[in-house]
């Protein structure tokens, strides 16, 4: 198993991206929880992350709404389901803990939802940021509060991805 790594700078921060056998298997945010240690990533080489790249630049122009890189998801059965319905969530759009409970067939476990959600290694591009709370609230995201925000303004056309954005 080959693992390498590359950091890309975006409005959001520097981002670092791992392929595992040529195949995006984490997109991780500086101080992001549930961050892997630096010396798993492996050899830094940009290589295998040039489609990857140019859809994160598309994306944060404002110019694509869907990413269609293959992905690597290593995670439990359940984790690897939450991150399939994550992917199915539109553009612009959001969800709560409890609807993608229900849309999985198991309505009493949101907080089990909300957990697999926090794991999720390929932030923005298997999007966590568009999960809410029941209320309509932000709550937890690997990333920050602050980046959810603006990933979600960006996204719902209130905002540029380079802009602040204050609510």
């Amino acid at each position: 198993m080959e693992r390498l790594h590359t950091r890309i700078d975006s409005p959001y921060g520097t981002l670092t991206l791992v392929a595992t056998d040529g195949v995006l298997s984490g997109l991780y945010m500086t101080e992001q929880r549930h961050r892997p240690p630096e010396e798993t990533f492996g050899h830094r080489d940009p290589a295998p992350f040039g489609e990857v790249t140019g859809q994160l630049a598309a994306y944060f122009a404002g110019e694509l709404t869907e990413f269609d890189v293959p992905l690597r998801l290593d995670g439990t059965p359940f984790q690897r389901t939450v991150w399939r319905e994550l992917q199915r969530i539109p553009y612009g759009e959001t969800r709560t803990y409890g609807e993608l409970a229900g849309i999985l067939g198991k309505p009493g476990a949101s907080r089990a939802v909300g957990l697999a959600n926090g794991k999720n290694p390929i932030g923005v591009i298997v999007p966590c940021h568009r999960v809410i709370g029941a209320g309509g609230g932000l709550t937890g995201y690997g990333g920050g509060l602050d980046r959810k925000q603006r990933l979600l303004a960006f996204e719902g056309g209130a905002a540029k991805a380079g802009d602040d954005v204050l609510f």
